[in-house]
């Protein structure tokens, strides 16, 4: 089969590979439910001496919509703005004390390069605010923040506001090379002789045009088949991915329900929701065919995240400058950190290798955490992820560590939903990680919050979310 032809390095084949991680159900249909709230326990605070504390006042985001459905006339910095208005709204922040605005994103409308500028602009903070604009792939948002938390924690600001936004409806579409380079020559040309020389090298092919890349740049592979291949080294199941995507869906349904997604601030009269909450079943979701690898693939439409425009936004502060304007914070941010892998055959497995290291740098355990929230791209990838970290044999041949990391419960794993069912904004979905690890935190009464996430490139990143004392 071909799903089994580019093995893990130093494993003599794949199959030996998978026969590692045979197939072990996950129960994911049996926690449709969301956990019950838990008791608030008196653990340790992780404050450092001599360093700011750094805290999330709040943060919002327009509904995540398909691609292609109600933002599709609009350009990525409307999105952004409107997740500045709604942060400003949620917030009443005087726009005035925001030291600096930092926003994520991963595929740039070429007039709004800089959309963090644009749409702080457009939503009416000063120009003498500075903004920029950080690329990272599916963690562009969750560096923005980390950026911020930087400068806060170094002094250098009080007042950040960090974000993301993608707007996949309306990518660049380029002309091919060979026509850029003519039309850029024939800007040049100063002569009509010259002109017509140049218009004489044209070909009709020239006018083929460039696509924005789906895959890796490294390894010419898209995502959905590096997912499928990981899905079959680490022998997970189409029914385990399909079990996991309905369960997304409809956790994320009944939390919509309940109210319980309540940083989503309305786009415009009739857009209030998120549209691609879908629950389906495991019946219907059988039916469809691989996406990537054909006809033995197991990733589908139904068990993977789909393309979506929004946008996200978030007020952090320092500690003492939230409390002197009379805020009650929502949540610290803690330790974080960034990873990366071989881009080939661990593109995904970011959450993995980071999960541990940001426990260990924060002196905590998987025991400590009340609050997981992942970004799901693929069933498969969550899933692949869930049994790597649960081998003690992949811990010591390829993270160098002699025990394993350890299965995250699933009955507090991504409670609200996740990327499957909520949504996935390349640029945006760090900030919402973080908000429902806070918000969650509040709701189910614990303290500490894990949030991670894969990325292209092989990337990936943790952060440790502490709620704060009611």
């Amino acid at each position: 089969m071909t799903i089994l032809t580019y093995p893990f390095k130093n494993l003599p084949t794949a199959s030996k590979w998978a026969l590692r991680f045979s197939i072990r159900p996950l129960s994911c249909s049996s926690q449709l439910r969301a956990a019950p709230a838990v008791q608030t326990k008196t653990k340790k605070t992780l404050a450092k001496p001599n360093i700011r504390n750094v805290v999330v006042v709040d943060g919002v985001r327009t509904p995540f919509l398909l691609s292609g459905t109600s933002y599709k006339d609009l350009m990525p910095h409307d999105l952004a703005r409107a997740a500045l208005t709604g942060l400003l709204h949620r917030t009443s922040v005087p726009k005035e004390v925001v030291d600096y605005i930092i926003f994520g994103t991963v595929i740039q409308e070429v007039k709004t390069s800089n959309v963090a500028r644009e749409a702080a602009l457009g939503a009416g903070f000063s120009d003498k605010t500075p903004a920029h604009t950080v690329t990272m792939a599916c963690i562009s948002a969750n560096q923005a923040m980390t950026t911020g938390v930087g400068l806060i924690a170094s002094g250098q600001c009080d007042v950040i506001v960090a974000g993301g936004v993608e707007l996949m409806s309306d990518v660049p579409i380029r002309h091919s090379r060979k026509m850029r380079k003519l039309m850029l020559d024939l800007n040049k040309a100063k002569s009509m002789g010259q002109r017509l020389s140049l218009i004489s090298k044209f070909r009709f092919n020239f006018l083929a045009p460039e696509l924005p890349a789906v895959s890796e740049f490294s390894t010419s592979e898209t995502m959905g088949h590096s997912a499928d291949r990981l899905a079959a080294a680490f022998a997970v199941s189409r029914l385990e991915q399909d079990e996991y995507a309905l369960r997304s869906h409809s956790l994320a349904k009944k939390a919509q329900d309940e109210g319980l997604l309540s940083d989503v601030v309305p786009f415009k009269v009739p857009v209030t929701k998120d549209n691609g909450i879908r629950p389906s079943s495991l019946e219907q979701m059988a039916k469809l065919k691989p996406a990537f690898i054909k006809p033995y693939g197991t990733v589908t439409a139904a068990n993977s995240s789909f393309l979506t425009d929004g946008a996200s936004a978030m007020l952090i502060m320092a500690e003492e400058k939230a409390l002197a304007m009379g805020y009650k914070p929502k949540a610290y941010l803690r330790d974080f950190m960034y990873v990366s892998q071989d881009p080939k055959d661990q593109l995904l497995l970011g959450p993995t290798y980071a999960t541990p290291k940001v426990l260990e740098k924060a002196g905590l355990t998987m025991n400590d955490i009340d609050a997981f929230e992942f970004h799901e791209a693929f069933s498969g990838q969550i899933l692949a992820n869930f049994k790597a970290m649960d081998s003690d044999w992949f811990a010591e041949n390829y993270m160098g560590r002699k025990t394993k990391v350890g299965l995250p419960p699933l009955e507090k794993f991504n409670n609200w939903g996740g990327s499957l069912s909520l949504g996935h904004p390349f640029g945006a979905t760090g900030c919402r990680l973080v908000m429902a690890a806070a918000n969650r935190l509040r709701k189910e009464g614990g303290q500490y919050g894990l949030v991670a996430a894969c990325a292209a490139g092989g990337q990936g990143h943790a952060m440790i979310v502490e709620a704060y004392p009611k």
